[in-house]
């Protein structure tokens, strides 16, 4: 599709007159008619304020022209996997696992493939291809080449101190927590059930967390799940794939 016919869609989806959407974007009337007339395309910062107001991203309202990767774990990007900035502007350079809040997930490149290998292994893509192609590729990317100059380690700071309070907290039968990984919050916003019967989630899907599983120092089958952020620490215990999650620890910093 073309621009015209994308911001046509946008808008009459989203249930806007021509008027209403240019009262939106801060331009006339006439220059939103040009743009579904194919006659203009968007500036650059009314490209952003569309693509905020719509959440989609620049690359999506021109037509998807880029075939957008992310610069730091080389995955292919779509719009519901691109990385916000604090503003809720796109960036589309990072998928929102390696890039959230104003903030790189990853500075240590093992730590990444380790992370990238649990999820992309399978029979016919055994773990030790994984490894290999990664170890490969990720050097390539924009990320990991000028990685140098971005990290000035304050978020290295910020995952030690959570550790540390973490770990304070001496939850028995819980490990030393050792590293703290990047979880999307679809994947770990367990169900859990309260004492008068409802179940309640504590975790938003489309949030970033920091966050590991621990094997229970007593052994058994139930395992310890830290998921964490600037405002809270959670610890809680489950079995396998999840199942039968208990919280243990809710505790805001």
């Amino acid at each position: 599709m073309e621009t015209k016919d994308i911001v046509r869609d946008l808008r009459t989806k989203n249930g806007l007159s021509q008027e209403e959407l240019a009262e939106k974007v801060f331009v006339t009337r006439q220059a939103v008619s040009r743009w579904e007339n194919g006659e203009t395309v968007p500036n650059t910062e009314t490209l952003k304020l569309l693509s905020k107001l719509f959440d989609v991203s620049i690359n999506t309202i021109l037509g998807s022209p880029r075939e957008l990767i992310c610069q730091c774990c080389g995955m292919p990007l779509e719009d519901s996997s691109i990385s916000k900035e604090k503003d809720g502007v796109f960036n589309e350079d990072y998928c929102k696992w390696c890039y959230a809040d104003g903030e790189y997930m990853y500075h240590d490149m093992d730590e990444l493939i380790e992370v990238c290998v649990k999820n992309m292994t399978s029979e016919a893509f055994p773990s030790e291809q994984v490894r290999a192609y990664l170890k490969e590729m990720l050097p390539r990317l924009d990320y990991w080449k000028k990685y140098k100059n971005l990290d000035d380690g304050k978020f290295e700071e910020f995952k030690c101190k959570l550790i540390e309070e973490i770990n304070a907290l001496g939850v028995e039968g819980m490990p030393k927590v050792e590293k703290l990984n990047a979880l999307v919050g679809g994947y770990v916003n367990l169900e859990y059930r309260l004492p008068n019967g409802k179940n309640v989630k504590f975790l938003d899907d489309n949030a970033t967390y920091l966050g590991n599983q621990l094997e229970c120092e007593f052994g058994g089958e139930r395992c310890f799940g830290v998921v964490a952020n600037m405002d809270f620490i959670l610890i809680c215990t489950y079995e396998t794939n999840g199942e039968n999650p208990e919280l243990v620890i809710y505790k805001k910093r």
